[in-house]
């Protein structure tokens, strides 16, 4: 179908496209005229996510909006709670309403909660409208009462914000109870802990440890250094005692004893005058005699001295062995003094490090106290009136001229629509190509388009075109 056909058509048909388009222009007319004016009250709100709360974390950082953030703030706004609180709220107050409640039980027949229900018939008509790509939430409530529709708006954006408040408020408030208990128990821990350090430390009469400790270890070093020079010794006097059982007139202490050399000078001098004498007088000459009993005796003066100077090395190594032994018993009594000191310490260090442990487990619950305290206490949330909502001046619905230019287009469709449906059900020649395509013969002439017009007071035909049109091969046809 050309556009010359549907021209055709269209003007051939216009009267039946004109009553469905008034039919249903009159009809959506009547119907938006007939309609319950509805008033549409919008509020918005912003969300802060980069606000931080009061214990010092932010809800996204870098200014980057976690996953799924705002779609779990409109889920809240729809949540049963904000509309609970939004029904509750001084500027609605719907929960009271005896007119509701007799249309809950006249629809449910007392079955199920009335607020519950109320909220559910109220969420109806509300609209959440997030923003794309922002953080503004609108909210939109329609009613016949521009006030109301006001009214409710407002009262869901102040019980989504008191809500959002709430939930940051209330775990803060439980974990506030839990750590001020738990502060307690770490306190009686704290306190138990540090007497039992006390306790033990009196018991044991240690003060001081390290201090101690360090006294006793020098006191052991220098002991043990004792030890040291007082083995020299002893070895020393053990071979000197030695030496003295084979051969003691050599030995260097009876050698320069003055004693012994006096005598053995004496002795040298008595035996080189017997040499003398005996040469002279011979060996039974009185003289002689005396002489050798002379001898004699300084002979056993000397072996006496020398006695008794071996025998004071005998008491030297005897001294410096009994010396040896009770250093070496004091030494042991120091260690196992040192040894002990240093269990006590350890026990002292065991129960010093439970208290430091437990102050430091207290310390921080009580950081944990201080800083849920604050966050129970407060007051901000990150959720800001944008526009607060207002009783409309003009209607939502029905809109009239919308409604009117979309019938417009519907009839004028609905018209057009059912002009061409008459023209297949009716089919007519009206155009030369019809002529042509539905006799499939050849067009030889068109007879003249004539018009009357009243020009002289009489009708005068005039010719306005002819035209004639070539002929299709083969005979034509009378």
């Amino acid at each position: 179908m050309t556009f010359s056909q549907f021209f055709t058509i269209v003007r051939a048909r216009w009267v039946s496209g004109f009553v469905v388009l008034a039919v249903v222009l009159a009809v959506v007319i009547s119907i938006s005229l007939s309609l319950t004016k509805q008033y549409t009250s919008t509020a918005s709100v912003l969300i802060d996510v980069k606000l931080p709360d009061l214990g010092g974390n932010t809800a996204a950082a870098g200014g980057i909006v976690p996953l799924g953030f705002m779609a779990t703030q409109l889920d809240v706004v729809r949540s049963e709670r904000v509309a609970l609180r939004a029904l509750r709220s001084p500027g609605l107050k719907l929960n009271e309403s005896v007119e509701l409640r007799e249309q809950w039980r006249a629809s449910t027949n007392g079955q199920g909660d009335f607020e519950s229900w109320l909220a559910a018939l109220i969420q109806k008509k509300l609209d959440i409208l997030p923003s794309r790509e922002s953080n503004v939430i609108t909210l939109a409530y329609s009613s016949p009462d521009p006030k109301f529709s006001a009214a409710v708006a407002n009262a869901f954006m102040q019980a989504y914000i008191d809500t959002t408040l709430d939930l940051k408020v209330e775990p803060a408030k439980q974990y506030n109870t839990f750590f001020d208990d738990r502060s307690k128990h770490t306190r009686e821990a704290l306190e138990q802990a540090q007497a039992k350090l006390s306790a033990y430390q009196q018991q044991k009469g240690i003060i001081a440890t390290d201090e101690r400790l360090d006294v006793e270890n020098a006191r052991l070093n220098e002991l043990t250094t004792q030890l040291v020079v007082l083995q020299g010794l002893a070895a020393e006097s053990r071979g000197r005692q030695d030496q003295s059982s084979g051969n003691n007139e050599r030995m260097q202490e009876v050698l320069n004893n003055p004693v012994v050399s006096a005598l053995t000078a004496d002795l040298s001098r008595q035996q080189a005058k017997l040499t003398e004498l005996n040469e002279r007088l011979g060996e039974n000459n009185p003289q002689v005699v005396e002489l050798r009993a002379n001898i004699e005796e300084l002979r056993k003066r000397i072996q006496a001295q020398t006695t008794r100077v071996t025998g004071s090395l005998n008491v030297n190594n005897t001294v410096n062995e009994g010396r040896l032994a009770q250093l070496n018993g004091e030494i042991q009594q120091q260690r196992a003094k040192l040894l002990k000191l240093k269990d006590l310490r350890d026990e002292a260090a065991v129960l010093q490090r439970d208290v430091e442990n437990a102050q430091r487990t207290y310390d921080a619950v009580l950081t944990r106290v201080n800083q849920t305290s604050m966050e129970s206490q407060n007051t901000q949330t990150n959720v800001s009136v944008l526009k607060q909502a207002t009783a409309p001046a003009f209607p939502s619905s029905p809109r009239l001229l919308l409604n009117t230019a979309v019938a417009l287009v519907l009839g004028s469709l609905l018209g057009i629509g059912l002009m061409l449906a008459r023209e297949l059900l009716d089919r007519r020649m009206r155009t030369i190509e019809d002529v042509v395509s539905g006799l499939r013969q050849p067009l030889l002439i068109v007879l003249p388009k004539t018009s009357r017009q009243d020009a002289h007071g009489g009708s005068r035909l005039k010719l306005t075109k002819a035209r004639v049109v070539r002929g299709l091969a083969g005979p034509a046809r009378s």
